[in-house]
C-alpha cells in the first residue's frame, strides 16, 4: 500500500507540473462600441439580410411624389387646418370669436358647436369615415 501511494505521488508531481493563468481581456465585436472597423461591413450587411421591412414613401408630402397637385392639396388642407385650430385657440383665449357652424375643408367636415362647459369640435373625416370629437373647456 505504501509503495502505492508512492507511485502515485511521483506520478502526480510529474503530471502537474507549472500551470499558467492569464488574464481574459474581452473585446468588442462592434466598431461603435470600439470594436476592429474592418467588422462594419459584416455588421452592416449581415443587418441588411436579416431586415424583413421595406421602407416606402408613400407620403403626401414625400420628394419622390410625381404629382403636384396631390402635393398641393394636401399642402392647403394642413395650412387651413392650422389656421382653424389658431382660431378656435384665439376664441377660446381672445377677443376674436369663431362661429359656430360646419366648415368643410377638402375630405374633412368639421363641426363646431358651443356648449355650455365649452367648445365641442367634431372632425369627420369624409374619405375614411372615421370621427373625431374634441372638447375644449372654457376657462
Amino acid at each position: 500500500m505504501k509503495t502505492l501511494f508512492t507511485i502515485l505521488m511521483i506520478v502526480s508531481f510529474f503530471v502537474a507540473g507549472k500551470t499558467y493563468g492569464q488574464q481574459f481581456v474581452y473585446t468588442p465585436i462592434n466598431p461603435a462600441f470600439g470594436g476592429n472597423p474592418y467588422n462594419y461591413s459584416w455588421m452592416l450587411s449581415s443587418a441588411q439580410a436579416q431586415n424583413d421591412l421595406k421602407q416606402t414613401t408613400s407620403s403626401a408630402y414625400s420628394p419622390t411624389t410625381t404629382d403636384p397637385l396631390k402635393n398641393f392639396a394636401a399642402s392647403l388642407n394642413s395650412q387651413i387646418l392650422s389656421e382653424l385650430s389658431r382660431q378656435i385657440v384665439a376664441k377660446q383665449f381672445g377677443e376674436n370669436a369663431l362661429a359656430a357652424g360646419t366648415y368643410v375643408l377638402g375630405d374633412y367636415q368639421i363641426n363646431i358647436a358651443n356648449q355650455t362647459d365649452g367648445l365641442n369640435i367634431t372632425i369627420l373625416d369624409n374619405k375614411s369615415g372615421s370621427q373625431t370629437t374634441v372638447s375644449v373647456p372654457y376657462f
